[in-house]
């Protein structure tokens, strides 16, 4: 997996909320507020330009459209983590881990 860039903030965010099942942009946007404690807040423009750059990159699709029950909007599109996104977000995850083991070597972290 190491023939992937290292990630954005905001598309590594995007990756980890579609990582579980599909989702659309509003739910994208709440699933990041949450997976992060509320330190990140994404705002659209963030959201559908990263969107459409990881369209264009082969890391997520458009999915099928549903309906949200929550917000009952059929115009809602969905999008979806494609393999080449998923192999992304494992290289990415293995960066990290790399990191915080290199950190944790030093003594320069407490260990959890």
């Amino acid at each position: 997996m190491s023939n992937h860039s290292p990630l954005t903030p905001a598309v590594l965010h995007i990756l980890l909320a579609l990582a579980t099942e599909d989702r659309h942009g509003y739910g994208i946007m709440k699933q990041v507020k949450a997976d992060s404690q509320e330190k990140v807040k994404m705002g659209p423009g963030t959201l559908y330009g990263s969107i459409g750059r990881m369209i264009k990159a082969g890391l997520i699709e458009e999915s099928d459209r549903k309906v949200d029950p929550e917000m009952d909007d059929e115009r809602r599109v969905y999008y979806a983590i494609t393999a080449l996104g998923r192999d992304a977000l494992a290289g990415e995850l293995q960066r990290y881990r790399e990191v915080v083991a290199v950190a944790n070597g030093r003594k320069l972290s407490p260990s959890v």
